[in-house]
Protein backbone atom coordinates (compact mmCIF):
# COMPACT_ATOMS: atom_id res chain seq x y z
CA UNK A 1 0.00 0.00 0.00
CA UNK A 2 1.56 3.29 -1.06
CA UNK A 3 1.14 6.33 1.05
CA UNK A 4 0.57 9.68 -0.66
CA UNK A 5 2.49 12.61 0.69
CA UNK A 6 0.27 15.11 2.44
CA UNK A 7 0.96 18.80 1.88
CA UNK A 8 2.42 20.51 4.91
CA UNK A 9 -0.07 22.84 6.58
CA UNK A 10 1.22 25.49 8.91
CA UNK A 11 -1.14 26.46 11.71
CA UNK A 12 1.36 28.68 13.49
CA UNK A 13 0.43 32.38 13.39
CA UNK A 14 2.67 35.31 14.06
CA UNK A 15 1.54 38.00 16.50
CA UNK A 16 0.60 40.17 13.53
CA UNK A 17 -1.62 37.40 12.13
CA UNK A 18 -3.32 37.02 15.51
CA UNK A 19 -4.08 40.75 15.54
CA UNK A 20 -5.53 40.59 12.03
CA UNK A 21 -7.72 37.64 12.99
CA UNK A 22 -9.25 39.54 15.90
CA UNK A 23 -9.59 42.80 13.94
CA UNK A 24 -13.02 43.87 12.74
CA UNK A 25 -13.82 45.67 9.51
CA UNK A 26 -16.38 48.47 9.48
CA UNK A 27 -17.99 50.27 6.56
CA UNK A 28 -17.63 53.99 7.26
CA UNK A 29 -20.48 56.30 6.25
CA UNK A 30 -21.58 59.84 7.05
CA UNK A 31 -24.80 61.30 8.36
CA UNK A 32 -24.54 65.06 8.59
CA UNK A 33 -21.14 65.92 10.06
CA UNK A 34 -20.70 62.63 11.93
CA UNK A 35 -18.99 59.48 10.71
CA UNK A 36 -20.48 56.11 11.60
CA UNK A 37 -19.38 52.52 11.12
CA UNK A 38 -21.22 49.22 10.73
CA UNK A 39 -19.96 45.65 10.50
CA UNK A 40 -18.91 45.11 6.87
CA UNK A 41 -20.11 41.49 7.05
CA UNK A 42 -23.73 42.71 7.25
CA UNK A 43 -23.39 44.73 4.01
CA UNK A 44 -24.71 43.02 0.90
CA UNK A 45 -24.17 45.89 -1.55
CA UNK A 46 -24.05 49.66 -1.93
CA UNK A 47 -26.33 51.39 -4.44
CA UNK A 48 -27.07 54.91 -5.53
CA UNK A 49 -30.27 56.40 -4.12
CA UNK A 50 -33.34 55.81 -6.25
CA UNK A 51 -37.01 56.64 -5.87
CA UNK A 52 -38.92 54.38 -3.50
CA UNK A 53 -42.53 53.27 -3.36
CA UNK A 54 -44.14 54.82 -0.27
CA UNK A 55 -46.08 52.64 2.15
CA UNK A 56 -49.25 54.11 3.66
CA UNK A 57 -49.13 54.81 7.43
CA UNK A 58 -45.45 53.88 7.67
CA UNK A 59 -43.26 55.83 10.12
CA UNK A 60 -41.55 58.86 8.55
CA UNK A 61 -38.09 57.25 8.69
CA UNK A 62 -39.33 54.32 6.58
CA UNK A 63 -39.02 55.93 3.15
CA UNK A 64 -40.74 53.02 1.40
CA UNK A 65 -39.67 49.93 -0.51
CA UNK A 66 -37.71 49.07 -3.64
CA UNK A 67 -37.75 45.97 -5.81
CA UNK A 68 -34.21 44.58 -5.73
CA UNK A 69 -34.00 41.73 -8.23
CA UNK A 70 -37.40 40.39 -7.18
CA UNK A 71 -36.97 41.03 -3.43
CA UNK A 72 -39.06 43.79 -1.83
CA UNK A 73 -36.64 45.73 0.38
CA UNK A 74 -37.74 48.27 3.03
CA UNK A 75 -35.65 51.46 2.92
CA UNK A 76 -34.89 53.33 6.15
CA UNK A 77 -33.58 56.92 6.02
CA UNK A 78 -31.05 57.05 8.85
CA UNK A 79 -30.93 60.87 8.88
CA UNK A 80 -34.65 60.95 9.70
CA UNK A 81 -34.33 58.03 12.13
CA UNK A 82 -31.58 59.78 14.10
CA UNK A 83 -33.28 63.23 13.92
CA UNK A 84 -30.36 64.77 12.04
CA UNK A 85 -32.32 67.36 10.08
CA UNK A 86 -34.04 67.29 6.74
CA UNK A 87 -32.42 64.83 4.35
CA UNK A 88 -31.21 65.93 0.95
CA UNK A 89 -30.73 63.46 -1.85
CA UNK A 90 -27.90 64.07 -4.31
CA UNK A 91 -25.29 62.13 -6.29
CA UNK A 92 -23.43 61.18 -3.08
CA UNK A 93 -26.52 59.79 -1.31
CA UNK A 94 -26.36 56.02 -1.18
CA UNK A 95 -28.39 53.08 0.01
CA UNK A 96 -26.50 50.43 1.93
CA UNK A 97 -28.24 47.10 1.39
CA UNK A 98 -27.92 44.98 4.52
CA UNK A 99 -28.48 41.28 4.99
CA UNK A 100 -29.42 40.73 8.62
CA UNK A 101 -30.25 37.16 9.54
CA UNK A 102 -31.63 36.53 6.05
CA UNK A 103 -33.72 39.73 6.06
CA UNK A 104 -32.73 42.31 3.42
CA UNK A 105 -33.06 45.97 4.48
CA UNK A 106 -31.75 49.18 2.92
CA UNK A 107 -30.52 52.24 4.78
CA UNK A 108 -30.10 55.67 3.22
CA UNK A 109 -26.95 57.56 4.28
CA UNK A 110 -25.35 60.80 3.10
CA UNK A 111 -22.24 59.09 1.73
CA UNK A 112 -19.95 56.09 2.15
CA UNK A 113 -16.22 56.68 2.54
CA UNK A 114 -14.27 53.46 3.04
CA UNK A 115 -13.77 50.26 5.00
CA UNK A 116 -11.78 50.60 8.22
CA UNK A 117 -10.05 47.77 10.03
CA UNK A 118 -10.09 48.31 13.78
CA UNK A 119 -8.27 46.26 16.37
CA UNK A 120 -10.03 45.67 19.70
CA UNK A 121 -7.80 48.25 21.42
CA UNK A 122 -8.96 50.90 18.90
CA UNK A 123 -12.59 50.52 20.01
CA UNK A 124 -13.51 52.51 23.12
CA UNK A 125 -16.77 52.17 25.04
CA UNK A 126 -19.32 54.82 24.12
CA UNK A 127 -19.77 57.43 26.85
CA UNK A 128 -23.12 57.52 28.62
CA UNK A 129 -24.85 60.63 27.37
CA UNK A 130 -28.01 61.75 25.66
CA UNK A 131 -27.48 60.83 22.03
CA UNK A 132 -29.82 60.84 19.08
CA UNK A 133 -30.44 57.14 19.58
CA UNK A 134 -30.32 54.61 22.36
CA UNK A 135 -26.92 53.51 23.63
CA UNK A 136 -28.21 49.95 23.27
CA UNK A 137 -27.38 50.23 19.57
CA UNK A 138 -23.80 51.43 20.07
CA UNK A 139 -20.78 49.15 19.98
CA UNK A 140 -18.45 51.98 20.91
CA UNK A 141 -16.20 54.59 19.34
CA UNK A 142 -13.57 53.47 16.88
CA UNK A 143 -10.40 55.54 16.60
CA UNK A 144 -7.86 55.44 13.81
CA UNK A 145 -5.33 58.27 13.69
CA UNK A 146 -7.41 61.50 13.59
CA UNK A 147 -10.69 59.78 12.72
CA UNK A 148 -13.41 58.73 15.12
CA UNK A 149 -16.24 56.43 14.06
CA UNK A 150 -19.47 55.96 15.98
CA UNK A 151 -19.82 52.18 15.75
CA UNK A 152 -23.43 51.06 15.44
CA UNK A 153 -24.70 47.56 16.18
CA UNK A 154 -26.77 47.49 13.00
CA UNK A 155 -28.33 44.12 13.79
CA UNK A 156 -29.74 45.32 17.14
CA UNK A 157 -30.91 48.58 15.58
CA UNK A 158 -32.67 47.06 12.57
CA UNK A 159 -34.17 44.20 14.62
CA UNK A 160 -35.46 46.50 17.38
CA UNK A 161 -39.23 46.74 17.91
CA UNK A 162 -39.13 50.53 17.36
CA UNK A 163 -38.01 49.97 13.76
CA UNK A 164 -40.95 47.68 13.07
CA UNK A 165 -39.06 45.85 10.30
CA UNK A 166 -39.34 42.33 11.69
CA UNK A 167 -42.24 40.52 13.26
CA UNK A 168 -41.88 40.34 17.01
CA UNK A 169 -42.51 37.03 18.78
CA UNK A 170 -45.83 36.85 20.60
Amino acid sequence: MTQMAQPAVSVKHSEKDEAEISANEFLAFTLGSEEYGIDILKVQEIRGYEAVTRIANAPEFLKGVINLRGIIVPIVDMRIKFNLGTPTYDQLTVVIILNIDGRVVGMVVDSVSDVMTLLPEQVRPAPEMGTTFSGDFLIGLGTLEERMLILVDIVKLMMSPEMGLVDQPL
